[in-house]
Formats: structure tokens, sequence, C-alpha cells
């Protein structure tokens, strides 16, 4: 299951194009729940590419600096270490 939340977002659908003609000053948020496939690359020669897919055909995408990438580690680590989310 896929969720948008677009704040203060206007697109435009003029001959089968979407264009955003809206402020820039506007933000969304994506969530992807009930995750079947979940994977890692190397996108470009400096970030990493998360990508998740459900089973409905709903993708996500995220692109990761180094350090945010690390940072993510770290926190799968602790919840491992810590938690009984990996039990």
């Amino acid at each position: 299951m896929l969720t948008l939340d677009l704040d203060d977002l206007m697109f435009e659908l003029k001959d089968g194009t979407v264009k955003h003609v809206g402020t820039a000053t506007t933000a969304a948020t994506a969530k992807l729940y009930h995750v079947e496939t979940a994977g890692a690359r190397a996108f470009g020669d400096s970030q990493v590419k998360l990508a998740f897919a459900d089973g409905e055909g709903n993708e996500v995408e995220v692109a990761l600096d180094p350090d945010a990438a690390e940072s993510l580690v770290e926190d799968i680590d602790r919840l491992r270490d810590e938690g009984p989310v990996f039990e």
C-alpha cells in the first residue's frame, strides 16, 4: 500500500503531460507499507540507492549520501542488538 500526502501542490495535466505549477515551498510525504522486496545498490559514484516494492506494483526509491547510508546501517544494527524486531 502506498500513501501520498501532498501539501499545497498544484499540478497541470495537459496533453498527457503532468507539470508542477505551484509554489516552490511545497512538501510531500510518501509511505510504502507491506514491502515485499528491498535492495541497495551504488547510484553514480557517490550515493547509495535503496529500492522498495510492495506486491501491488508500488515502488519507492531513495538515493542517500554515504553519511546517511552509514547512519541507517548503524540504526539497523542497533535494532538488531537491542530489540525484538530481528528475533
